[in-house]
């Protein structure tokens, strides 16, 4: 969505993300390596791209092969097992072989600002590992901010004065093209900033907390921040540059941060192999919808995600697709691509 947005839709990108899915995705805490796909393809010495033919080694789970098919740039494996020094290294390399036209850290949420102390913040380990590696790498990387508090993390105010020009606004055109990949994508962040273009406003219930997000004018909007700027706020990043293991990365976060959002999802994980799944009885969701509906909008809420429905109903992450169908099929008028929408009282 970016990218066409920024550079049109001629060019191809190279996204480097991690393959570091949700629970509701992949069973196993903490980000894969290229040792748990096979069919990955060596883009450069250090780096592996994802494409569609790959596959995640059971018990692991990714959205990245099927994201691969369906967007039209190649998609390269971040692996942070080696720290911000791995991750600089796989990032200079890439540079140093393919020299791209331009480089941009795209956060969506703006969590990659925190300071480490926010009561709110819940996943400060990988902002905090790309932004050490991008601030080591030998060339321009200009850190781009979109939707500011869409992630639940942190709120804009938070932010400070450090959000800078607006580069975008997305608009629902922006948000088309990625559509269909939103139908099925379980990203809470991207779905919020797709329905904040195409004109949603309210406030959103997102993840198994139940955190409300705002959607205001300002949710669409894309920001520039000065790099600088963004480490000397990010004490983490500061303190993970010179990690060359995951795990000492890790420890500086619960040091600085009180917490790693890999240590929440081994706790998280065990928590669900101890419990056995509702099924997904038809008969009986509707009434446990309209009791979720009713707290939701008691605390004002007019919007939810998929993924926050799945949890809130005791059901497991392999149950949201027939879900969503069964809610969509059901009360279409609720639909409110890609949210689902809180009816009004009555």
């Amino acid at each position: 969505m970016l990218h066409a947005a920024l550079y049109g839709g001629e060019d191809q990108a190279v996204i480097l993300t991690y393959a570091w899915d949700r629970l509701l995705i992949d069973p196993l805490p903490g980000p894969r390596r290229p040792g748990d796909f096979t069919g990955l393809q060596r883009l450069t010495p250090a780096v592996w791209a994802v494409p569609a033919e790959a596959r995640p080694i059971a018990p692991a789970g990714s959205t990245l092969p099927r994201l691969a098919s369906e967007l039209p740039h190649t998609l390269a494996l971040l692996d942070p097992s080696g720290g911000a020094e791995g991750l600089t290294h796989q990032l200079e390399d890439l540079v140093s072989h393919m020299e791209p036209e331009s480089i941009d850290l795209l956060d969506v949420g703006g969590d990659i600002l925190a300071q480490g102390d926010e009561p709110t913040l819940r996943s400060p380990l990988a902002d905090a590992l790309t932004l050490a590696a991008c601030c080591q790498v030998n060339a321009p990387v200009r850190l781009l901010v979109a939707g500011p508090g869409l992630d639940g993390e942190l709120k804009p105010e938070d932010m400070g004065d450090v959000l800078g020009a607006v580069v975008h606004t997305f608009t629902a055109s922006d948000a088309d093209a990625i559509s269909a990949v939103l139908e099925w994508h379980p990203s809470e962040a991207t779905a919020l900033l797709a329905a904040a273009a195409r004109g949603v406003r309210g406030t959103v219930e997102i993840r198994d907390a139940g955190l409300p997000v705002p959607l205001t004018d300002e949710s669409p909007r894309a920001h520039e921040v000065d790099l600088d700027d963004a480490i000397s706020r990010n004490e983490l990043a500061r303190a993970i540059m010179a990690t060359a293991h995951l795990d000492e990365a890790e420890a500086h976060s619960r040091e600085i941060c009180g917490s790693s959002e890999i240590d929440y999802e081994r706790n998280k994980a065990l928590w669900l192999d101890d419990r056995e799944p509702a099924k997904l009885d038809p008969a009986a969701i509707w009434p446990q919808l309209e009791e979720f509906e009713r707290e939701a909008r008691a605390h004002g809420v007019s919007h939810t995600t998929f993924r926050r429905i799945t949890e809130a109903l005791d059901l497991s992450g392999s149950q949201r697709d027939d879900l969503r169908q069964l809610l969509i099929d059901s009360r279409p008028e609720q639909y409110d691509a890609p949210l689902w929408r809180i009816p009004d009282g009555t």
